[in-house]
């Protein structure tokens, strides 16, 4: 059957119409050829043109090549060669497809096309370009109606300002919102984000975190981690909850703060620390506690805090008590605890560099030859410096009292405990243990036999 004038050949097959120049129809095997700007159309949704067609009535399958452009409300899809499967309601193409919707541009080296649930299947070297992002994928499933694709193996999706990795996972195009699984990566505002779980938000400028959660400051070289973690990108802020863990590089040593939650905000070089609830530091030649922490990125400044004291405790504790709050720190042998800690770090060197303790300062160290024994200072302010990294000068200012174990010149015998009070002394140590003590302005001492020391002494 051949057009005449401008009448085109006509097959009608099941609500499916097939328009063309040349077609040859087979009754008995109930089989159809078409060629020449062939148009296949099923009601108002789906129109397919090609150059040549073979339909088999009995299979309900069409197989088109040539110049494949299959039109959907929603989007459209080109391709070398098409099958049409009417019977399961799908189409699918084995040579490289491209399909098109208002923004988007989506290439596939084969793909699959579910009609009745509205979604497309893409295989093989999947890519999405869009003027806002770039995806690509080894499988992607997309729904067309929601605008989301589910994706599975190594997929990466590059916006304007952030970068996602991972091998499972959701992705709703139009909004830029999605979750993420598998070695999930979020490369966002200069900060690297893994976890078992991610989601992003790119509207909201936020992502968050679930399980094994580490965000990376990638120009200040520091982690956090903890079991959920939220980025705030409007805000230079982000949380970590649950185990959190933060790691800072101090003389080329990593200081590790553990607490139950961080927060850090500001640009990254003027980034802010904070700790809450139960902190621990760590490095290797110093330990540390407090209820709370705070670490000023631009000043090198480390504090350690404690939570008030409510009007009960005010009332009720003892001096002892209220000092068991204070935060603590352990140098070597020597412990030092007050009501705030300050630590401070050359910015340059990214070595220590001083230390202050404010308000009943007070040190406390086990004595190097009596194993019960222990040397304690105590006083208003303390002052430290360091010399290359190490605790080296210290000054106590305002009340200041000591107690501590005095040897004969050969260190073999015990002469007696001294008690000393003065306004202000000064320490060098040496190996994170005190070698020398200078008392200043009228410093007034006894000495005790050990069996002789007053019980008060022993209380501060």
């Amino acid at each position: 059957m051949v057009k005449r004038k401008d009448v085109r050949v006509h097959l009608l097959h099941e609500g499916a119409l097939i328009k063309s120049d040349l077609s040859y129809f087979y009754p008995k095997k109930n089989f159809f050829k078409a060629k020449g700007s062939v148009v296949f159309t099923q009601g108002d949704t789906l129109k397919m043109t090609c150059d040549y067609l073979e339909y088999d009535g009995n299979l309900k399958l069409a197989i088109a090549w040539g110049e494949v452009f299959l039109e959907r409300p929603d989007m459209n899809l080109k391709t070398d060669t098409l099958y049409l499967d009417r019977l399961n309601s799908k189409a699918y193409y084995n040579s490289q497809g491209v399909i098109l919707d208002e923004k988007s541009k989506l290439t596939s080296n084969r793909g699959i096309y579910f009609m009745d649930q509205k979604k497309y299947r893409f295989i093989s070297n999947v890519k999405i370009e869009n003027p806002e992002y770039d995806l690509k994928s080894q499988q992607l499933d997309y729904f067309t109606e929601l605008n989301k694709a589910y994706f599975y193996g190594p997929t990466t999706i590059i916006g304007e300002d952030y970068d996602i990795y991972c091998e499972k996972g959701a992705y709703e195009t139009k909004i830029q919102k999605g979750n993420f699984q598998k070695n999930a990566i979020i490369l966002y505002n200069n900060k690297e984000i893994r976890g078992d779980s991610l989601y992003f938000e790119n509207e909201r400028n936020y992502a968050a975190g679930t399980n094994n959660v580490s965000i990376i400051d990638t120009l200040n070289k520091s982690v956090i981690n903890g079991h959920y973690g939220e980025i705030f990108k409007a805000k230079d802020s982000a949380i970590i909850t649950r185990r959190g863990i933060a790691r800072n590089i101090i003389d080329n040593d990593s200081l590790f703060i553990h607490a139950d939650t961080l927060i850090a905000t500001g640009p990254d070089e003027e980034r802010i620390l904070r700790a809450y609830y139960g902190v621990k530091i760590f490095k290797s030649d110093l330990r540390g506690k407090s209820d709370s922490l705070h670490l000023n990125q631009k000043t090198g400044l480390i504090k350690l805090l404690k939570m008030p004291l409510s009007k009960i405790e005010n009332r009720t504790f003892n001096i002892s008590q209220k000092n068991g709050r204070n935060p603590i720190l352990w140098f070597g042998r020597s412990q030092m605890s007050g009501d705030e800690i300050h630590i401070t770090q050359d910015i340059k060197t990214k070595k220590l560099d001083s230390l202050k303790i404010i308000g009943n300062s007070w040190i406390i160290e086990k004595d190097s030859i009596n194993d019960e024994g222990f040397n304690q200072i105590k006083g208003g302010i303390l002052n430290g410096s360091f010399t290359n990294g190490k605790l080296k000068d210290i000054e106590i200012l305002k009340n200041t009292e000591v107690i501590y174990y005095m040897y004969s010149d050969d260190e073999s015998e015990l002469i007696g405990i001294n008690q000393t009070t003065c306004s202000r002394l000064t320490m060098v140590t040496a190996n994170n243990q005190i070698e020398d003590i200078t008392f200043y302005v009228s410093p007034d001492g006894d000495l005790f036999p050990e069996k002789d020391l007053p019980p008060k002494m022993n209380e501060f």
